[in-house]
């Protein structure tokens, strides 16, 4: 009888091994024809947006032709406004040059030092007003007030407070940039859920280790807004120091061509602040999502 138990349980594996991989080989091409189908349709989205994005710039650049070759003068005036051409190759002409790589070097060294120090005091400053209700009543009146004074509105006292004009145009680019900082870290901090902080003081954790635990990081998709934020009004202030005070820089680079009348390369400066701006904050961005990416 055991003998035929076990005759009867050998047949009944042997047809279960012989169907199993059948059923699994007509189910995986199904999942791989699905995958696959996906994929594709991921792609052609990608595609498109590629492309609807490539025929809007065509578009902006033959409608600036147009605007320019034709001399419309309406509202605007496009009769001074050089070509695309010409601006191509006003940009030839100054990408091979000493003096405009030395622009930029010294915008970029300016935007560097004065966002550094923006970014640790604006997100120190910001953690302490959202954190601690005693260090808000006291800093909160002076983010306010000082906060809605233009940056150009600062060059007059930044030039008598500071002994070099260096120094001034990297305080004026410090205030474009800490105040978003500050508002959208203190944004952050305030935000925070207090059932997390009441599960962490449960668990035994101190004001001290709630705040690098718990706060800090819940904060950190508005602080990376902030900085990206900061990083714009960086570049606003940096260029209205350069234009006004500043003797090498991208700005001043761009405020000396307009008044050595060559248009083109008045352009080509607004270009490259465009370019240099847009990567800068792309890569605010691309921190964020290495440091959150569940935030996305």
């Amino acid at each position: 009888m055991d003998k035929i138990m076990a005759g009867v349980t050998q047949r009944g594996q042997k047809q279960a091994m012989s169907v199993a991989p059948e059923e699994a080989h007509k189910a995986a091409p199904t999942q791989g024809r699905w995958a696959n189908r996906v994929l594709r349709i991921a792609q052609n989205i990608r595609w498109a947006a590629l492309m609807t994005s490539a025929a809007s710039l065509i578009a902006g650049v033959g409608l600036w032709q147009w605007l320019t070759v034709s001399h419309v003068h309406f509202i605007l005036d496009f009769s001074n406004i050089p070509t695309p051409v010409a601006v191509f190759e006003a940009f030839r002409a100054v990408i091979v040059t000493e003096a405009f790589w030395r622009d930029i070097y010294w915008s970029m060294y300016r935007i560097i030092v004065a966002f550094g120090v923006a970014t640790i005091v604006g997100v120190s400053v910001g953690i302490a007003m959202g954190y601690s209700t005693t260090l808000r009543l006291v800093i909160a009146p002076y983010v306010e007030m000082l906060r809605p004074i233009p940056a150009i509105a600062w060059v007059p006292m930044a030039i008598l407070v500071w002994p070099t004009t260096e120094e001034s145009i990297i305080f004026i680019t410090f205030l474009g940039a800490v105040f978003p900082i500050v508002l959208n870290t203190w944004e952050g901090v305030r935000r925070v859920p207090k059932e997390l902080v009441k599960a962490a003081r449960s668990l035994g954790a101190n004001r001290v280790n709630v705040l690098f635990h718990v706060v800090i990081p819940y904060a950190i998709p508005s602080i990376t807004v902030g900085m990206a934020l900061g990083m714009g009004g960086a570049w606003f202030a940096l260029l209205a120091g350069e234009m006004i005070s500043g003797r090498f820089g991208i700005g001043y680079f761009t405020w000396e061509s307009y008044q050595l009348i060559q248009y083109g390369n008045i352009i080509v400066g607004m270009l490259t602040i465009g370019l240099l701006s847009s990567v800068s904050t792309g890569s605010i961005y691309y921190l964020k999502r290495k440091l959150v990416p569940w935030a996305e």
